[in-house]
């Protein structure tokens, strides 16, 4: 396992399926990276030389995207400020019932049963 960017990439996948484990990297992205250094679609992270792993890293760094910890913060501090600044949707959160609409009338057991914040 190649250890890159706080992740464990698989060794025998290709290398775009390989970045969308890491937390903030998407298919889309992952395509972006991979045309933007000319992999092509079958090459394995195993395969990978140094220069390209910093290649890699050099991309992913000039795209300024959060990724990992730095997201997941953003998420919850995303959803902090709704239940701080009392939005219906943070009061929704709060009360662990559905965020988006949903029906509750007899649904809505899951997102009683989800209560996160």
């Amino acid at each position: 396992m190649l250890y890159l960017l706080e992740t464990n990439l698989p060794t025998q996948k290709p290398v775009f399926f390989a970045l969308t484990r890491v937390h903030g990297i998407g298919k889309n992205t992952a395509l972006f990276i991979c045309k933007k250094l000319g992999f092509s679609q079958n090459l394995k992270v195993k395969n990978l030389n140094q220069e390209q792993i910093v290649d890699l890293l050099q991309i992913i760094d000039s795209l300024n995207l959060p990724l990992n910890n730095e997201l997941k913060k953003l998420n919850s501090m995303a959803l902090k400020k709704l239940i701080a600044i009392k939005s219906y949707r943070g009061l929704r959160r709060v009360r662990g019932l559905p965020v988006r609409g949903q029906r509750t009338h007899t649904n809505a057991k899951s997102a009683k049963k989800n209560k996160r914040f």
